[in-house]
C-alpha cells in the first residue's frame, strides 16, 4: 500500500471546530471499555490461542516510582524519594512475570521489550540486572529484539547508561518537553540544557541504537517564539524519533495539574500556531510527520514500516510489531492479546495482595466481539496508513455479498461524507484517503467507527489538537 504525501495543510477554522475530546485510539476499544466484571478464563484462553498460534510476544514493565512529581504528568506514578519502596515491588514485579511465564510457551519468542514509568533508572543498577535476569529466565527473546528504556535525565549516570547497553538495552527514551527554564519552573521539571545535551552525548557514545525524545505543546509560558527555540535545540540534539504531544490540562483527573497557573497557558490559537510550526520545522528538517504526534527520521523503523504499510498502534503507542501481543508487569500495566484486553490493579496493596493469592493481578479486562475486532482493523488503518480499502475488509474478515463493507457500515459512510464536505477526507467507491489537513484530525476520522464513544463522558479524553 502506497503511503500519501506527508504534507499537511493547516485550516485554523476547522482544527477548531474539530478539536474536541475524543480517544487516542492506542487500542480499540479504548481502555475506558475495561471492565471489572471481566472474567480471568477469557485471558487464559487467549493466552493459550497465542500459544497455539506461537504470536511472538511483546513485553512491557512497568516501574511507577519518581522521586519528584511533574505537574503535566498524566501516567500512574508514585512519587517518593524513599528508594527502599521499590525493593518489594521488584519482587512482587518478578513474581508477577514468574507466573504471567508458567501459562505462555516458551517457543513464542520476544521481539519487543519496553520499561516505562514512572522513572525506570529510579531502579538502582543492581536492580535493573536482577529485573533483566529474571526475564530472561522465563522467555526467549529473538536475536533482534527490541528493547527500550525509558530514563530521566535529571538522575542519569554515565556509568548506568553504559551499563543497561550491556545488558541488551538498544533503544532509549526520555522527556524533555521544553527547554524554557520558566516552563520547566512551572512544571516542576527543572532540567537544564547543559543536562540534556551531556546525557545524549552520553547515550550516544554507549551505541544505543535509537533515540526517542519528548516535548509537550501547551504548557504554560509557553509561546510561539519559546517553542520554536526549544524545536531548534531538539533538532541539535538529532534523535532519531521526536514525540510532541499536546497537553491536556484536565485537573478534574489529575489533581497534580491543579499546580500549574492555569492563566498561563497558551490561548487556543497559540497553541494551534506552535502546532503548525513544530511541523513545518521537524520536516523541513528532514523528519517524516508518523502522524498526530510523532516524527522520525526517513531510516527509522517507524518511518520505514509506515511506508511499507506494517505500521500498527497498541498501548505503547505506535509499533513495528503488528503482529505480536503485548503482556504487561507491573501495576497499572495492560496487556493487549489478539481478542482480550486485561489490566493489572492500580492499587499497589490490590497488586500485592493478588500476587500473594497466587492469582494473576487483574483489575479489569475486555473480551473483544468479532465487530470489535473488525473495527479496531478499521481505526488501525486510518491511524497509521491515513487510508482505507474497504476490499481488503471485506477479504480478511469475509463480509458477504449481501453484507458487504458498504451495507455493515452504512451509517459510518454517511457520517464520512460529513467530514469529506470539510475536506477531511475523500470517499471513493472502494476506498477512503485522508486528506493533508485530515491527518491532524485522524483521531476524529477514527472515531466515526467508534460505537462506543457516545456512551462516553467525553472530558475522560484529551482533545483532538
Amino acid at each position: 500500500m502506497k503511503l500519501l504525501s506527508q504534507a499537511v495543510e493547516f485550516d485554523f477554522n476547522l482544527l477548531r471546530k474539530y478539536d474536541r475530546p475524543v480517544p487516542r485510539y492506542t487500542s480499540y476499544p479504548p481502555a475506558t471499555e475495561l471492565r471489572e466484571e471481566f472474567a480471568e478464563i477469557d485471558f487464559k484462553a487467549a493466552i493459550a490461542v497465542g500459544n497455539y498460534k506461537k504470536t511472538p510476544l511483546s513485553l512491557y514493565c512497568h516501574i511507577p516510582f519518581c522521586e519528584t512529581a511533574c505537574y503535566f504528568c498524566g501516567c500512574n506514578t508514585i512519587i517518593t524519594q524513599r528508594k527502599a519502596l521499590a525493593e518489594p515491588y521488584l519482587e512482587y514485579l518478578q513474581r508477577d512475570i514468574r507466573q504471567m511465564a508458567s501459562y505462555i510457551d516458551r517457543d513464542r519468542h520476544v521481539d519487543q521489550l519496553h520499561w516505562g514509568g514512572g522513572t525506570p533508572n529510579y531502579l538502582s543498577a543492581q536492580q535493573v540486572e536482577t529485573l533483566w535476569e529474571t526475564l530472561n529466565q522465563h522467555f526467549t527473546f529473538a536475536p533482534d529484539a527490541e528493547i527500550s528504556i525509558e530514563v530521566n535525565p535529571r538522575f542519569l549516570e554515565r556509568d548506568y547508561l553504559f551499563h543497561l547497553r550491556d545488558l541488551g538495552f538498544n533503544r532509549i527514551s526520555f522527556g524533555i518537553q521544553d527547554f524554557d527554564p520558566r516552563v520547566q519552573a512551572a512544571v516542576n521539571r527543572i532540567q537544564p540544557e547543559e543536562m540534556l545535551f551531556e546525557a545524549m552525548g552520553w547515550i550516544r557514545e554507549a551505541g544505543f541504537e535509537s533515540v526517542n525524545v519528548d516535548l509537550i505543546y501547551g504548557l504554560p509560558y509557553q509561546s510561539l517564539e519559546t517553542f520554536k527555540n526549544t524545536i531548534h535545540k531538539t533538532l541539535k540534539l538529532e534523535p532519531d524519533r521526536i514525540a510532541v504531544f499536546n497537553f491536556a490540562y484536565v485537573p478534574w483527573l489529575k489533581p497534580i495539574q491543579r499546580k500549574i497557573p492555569q492563566d498561563a497557558l497558551p490561548a487556543g490559537q497559540e497553541k494551534l500556531d506552535i502546532l503548525q510550526m513544530t511541523i513545518a520545522e521537524l520536516t523541513d528538517n528532514g523528519y517524516v510527520f508518523i502522524g498526530m504526534d510523532h516524527f522520525a527520521k526517513p531510516n527509522d523503523e517507524l518511518a520505514i514500516a509506515q511506508r511499507e504499510g506494517n505500521l500498527h498502534r497498541n498501548f505503547q503507542g505506535y509499533t513495528t510489531k503488528p503482529e505480536s501481543e503485548l503482556f504487561g508487569f507491573g501495576m497499572t500495566s495492560i496487556s493487549m492479546l489478539h481478542d482480550v484486553y486485561v489490566q493489572n490493579h492500580k492499587r499497589l496493596k490490590s497488586y500485592y495482595q493478588a500476587i500473594d493469592k497466587g492469582e494473576l493481578p487483574i483489575e479489569r479486562g475486555v473480551a473483544l466481539s468479532r465487530e470489535d475486532i473488525i473495527r479496531r482493523s478499521i481505526i488501525m488503518e486510518l491511524m497509521c496508513q491515513f487510508q482505507l480499502c474497504q476490499n481488503d475488509i471485506e477479504e480478511k474478515y469475509h463480509l458477504s455479498f449481501d453484507l458487504d463493507f458498504e451495507g455493515y457500515f452504512a451509517q459510518e459512510k454517511y457520517d464520512l461524507r460529513l467530514l469529506e464536505a470539510d475536506g477531511l477526507l475523500h470517499v471513493y467507491p472502494h476506498r477512503i484517503e485522508v486528506t493533508p489537513i485530515g491527518r491532524l484530525l485522524i483521531r476524529n476520522i477514527a472515531s466515526v467507527f467508534d460505537t462506543y464513544l457516545r456512551h462516553h463522558q467525553l472530558d475522560r479524553f484529551s482533545k483532538a489538537v
